[in-house]
């Protein structure tokens, strides 16, 4: 991708974004924040998934 193709990319996304209402952008940022992933899962992967996994198991 040539740079002027990018450049022109950005552009149009960014004034998408800024056409958008203030509230549906803020309802968009609340549902990204909703989807993503425990602080936990996110800092150290599948490791404490897997760990409580393991813990879980043993009575």
């Amino acid at each position: 991708m040539a740079v002027n193709d990018y450049v022109k990319f950005v552009t149009q996304q960014f004034v998408a974004y800024m056409d958008l209402p203030k509230e549906e952008r803020r309802q968009r940022r609340q549902v990204r924040k909703q989807e993503q992933p425990p602080l936990s899962y996110r800092l150290f992967g599948m490791v404490p998934l897997s760990l409580r996994l393991l813990f879980r198991r043993r009575p």
